[in-house]
């Protein structure tokens, strides 16, 4: 039995799904969405937070600031909560509806900025916007995921070692690229372990962050338009970049089969695909790591008229339509009718 006090306190870090019966390739996907704060992004938030109280920046009044996309922001939003801060979320227009309202109901304060940055994207936009907050007021305090070395530094000692002992004769491990944090700290752990373990960043085509052409994107977690101050390519073996359509084809894909994974999940997924198609073979071990689930993703990835809006009509074709409501009577006489809306009473059977 296991019994907490605080949220932060629990998270399931072995749990890995085998995806050959979905994807026809050997590959295990780590699950990092099993948390109260449904995503990977709560080993960096409490990395950060537990250090900048450990350092003296955060104290009573202190008010937590952080720019996201979403996933860390719900991670800070519920330690803020559990631990009696204050807490700003600057985000942009992608951020998921549901993601917007978690956070606002774990009591965090959003900001979206809707100006896009001179690559596109609102990263830029975002930051400057904690930057005057932080000017400000000196109660504001920035953990800056883009830079803190608690964000890398906490997958160095949990993520890494946790893959390493579920699977010690790996081959190849397929880490998602947002702030590179997540892939920076398990990159930095397998280079210095005696087996060579190949690091496959997942990008998002359009992402700046290795040095690809900048584009608009519409799935919030992975890829940049401002290149993460974490990075260090020297640890990365190679990398692949996901068109959007590539995400979310690989999000229905689980989907059908019974996992709800979030568009990250889905990037890494799909360029984790590609590189095995390309490069792997029947011996090879590969782990992947599924950044977040998809509940939070049901206005967007998993919602017919968000992707016909964005991806065209043809993106929405392969998805299950939502039935026409119906209501079901029972009878005096023990005949259970369905009564469709707009339509003649079916007798569906007796009892």
């Amino acid at each position: 039995m296991t019994v907490i006090s605080a949220p932060e306190d629990f998270n399931t870090d072995d749990l890995y799904v085998d995806l050959t019966g979905v994807l026809g390739l050997s590959l295990y996907l780590k699950c990092e969405g099993f948390n109260f704060a449904g995503s990977v992004k709560l080993k960096a938030a409490l990395g950060m937070v537990t250090d900048a109280e450990r350092r003296g920046l955060l104290h009573r009044g202190s008010v937590l600031v952080e720019s996201s996309s979403g996933n860390l922001g719900v991670a800070l939003a519920m330690i803020a909560a559990s631990r009696g801060y204050r807490f700003v979320c600057v985000t942009d227009p992608r951020c998921n509806p549901a993601t917007h309202r978690l956070m606002e109901t774990l009591g965090a304060e959003v900001r979206v900025v809707d100006n896009p940055d001179a690559a596109g994207g609102f990263l830029a936009t975002r930051i400057a916007l904690v930057r005057s907050l932080v000017a400000g007021d000196d109660r504001y305090v920035w953990l800056n995921q883009y830079a803190n070395p608690e964000n890398q530094g906490s997958h160095l000692v949990t993520t890494g070692p946790e893959i390493e002992a579920a699977f010690p004769q790996l081959d190849v491990v397929f880490v998602g690229a947002g702030t590179t944090g997540t892939l920076m700290g398990c990159a930095r752990y397998f280079r210095s372990r005696p087996r060579p373990v190949r690091v496959v960043a997942v990008d998002a085509a359009g992402s700046v962050t290795f040095g690809d052409r900048p584009t608009p994107r519409m799935i919030p977690g992975l890829g940049t338009s401002v290149r993460p101050e974490a990075l260090d390519e020297s640890y990365i073996d190679d990398v692949v970049h996901v068109a959007e359509p590539d995400t979310l084809e690989a999000c229905h894909a689980l989907a059908r089969r019974g996992f709800l994974f979030g568009g990250s999940t889905g990037t890494v997924v799909a360029g984790a695909a590609d590189w095995l198609r390309r490069h792997g073979d029947a011996t090879i071990t590969a782990v992947a790591l599924a950044p977040d689930m998809g509940e939070r993703y049901l206005d967007t990835v998993y919602r017919p008229s968000w992707l016909a809006e964005h991806f065209g009509p043809e993106a929405a074709a392969g998805m299950p339509q939502p039935r026409e409501a119906t209501i079901t009577e029972v009878t005096p006489a023990g005949v259970v009718t369905e009564i469709l809306p707009g339509g003649p009473a079916l007798v569906a059977g007796s009892r």
